[in-house]
């Protein structure tokens, strides 16, 4: 344990971990983001989950309890940094550490009270098998460690590989989704308050098909949260 200690402390001498979005060295205690930068972090406070910018995407479209974000995705912003970090360089630590941050900003909405399954975006096969992981399940992890909320990676799958969404207009986007994603265990969802979880949230259109695809299985309730939304 003490040289495990002793080397961990000649790495980060030689080779200091960075914060992701001021890439100043963090210090002992601070994960992936600096103090400084976690407080300047641009939280949503969408404590009424009934009427924002999220909810409103999925009204009259799929039924829900409750739908709401963690941050806004701001281009070439912090928030950017962090889900590029997440999805695109392997730092599936940070999802877990930002589904904790997601618990801690919502504890007292209520939003995880009732929640029976986590439910995070499925990835496609092949997609799973080229990244390795997947960011959602990551965040799921997370929101687990605090909540002590099951986990269901198995009851939803993804049944048809998309092209990238992040270029298609909204119309596109819709389109690209439709009927990709399937309930593989519906039995399993029945009478279930699940909370669909994502990364991104654009239009909605990706885990509103993931919405449509388990709505009508009896006696389910969805609820909804990304961690940005543009």
């Amino acid at each position: 344990m003490i040289m495990r200690m002793i080397l961990n402390d000649l790495l980060n001498l030689f080779y200091p971990r960075l914060c992701l979005v001021c890439q100043t060295p963090l210090v002992k205690g601070e994960d992936h983001i600096c103090l400084l930068c976690s407080n300047h972090l641009p939280y949503t406070y969408f404590t009424d989950m009934k009427d924002n910018r999220v909810s409103r995407l999925f009204q009259g479209k799929v039924p829900f309890v409750a739908a709401t974000a963690l941050f806004y995705f701001l281009q070439k912003g912090s928030s950017q940094k962090l889900v590029h970090s997440l999805k695109y360089h392997g730092n599936k630590k940070l999802g877990y550490e930002l589904g904790r941050l997601a618990v801690t900003a919502y504890r007292e909405s209520g939003l995880f009270d009732t929640v029976d399954l986590l439910l995070p975006v499925p990835l496609h096969p092949k997609r799973m098998k080229q990244r390795g992981y997947n960011q959602s399940e990551w965040i799921a992890r997370g929101i687990q460690s605090v909540t002590g909320i099951a986990i269901d990676t198995s009851s939803l799958s993804r049944i048809k590989r998309t092209e990238s969404q992040t270029r298609k207009q909204r119309s596109e986007r819709h389109k690209n989704v439709e009927g990709i994603f399937h309930p593989s265990n519906a039995d399993a969802l029945k009478n279930k308050h699940v909370l669909l979880l994502d990364d991104v949230i654009t239009t909605g259109s990706t885990i509103g098909a993931c919405a449509e695809a388990i709505k009508d299985i009896p006696g389910i309730r969805i609820s909804i949260l990304g961690i940005t939304v543009v």
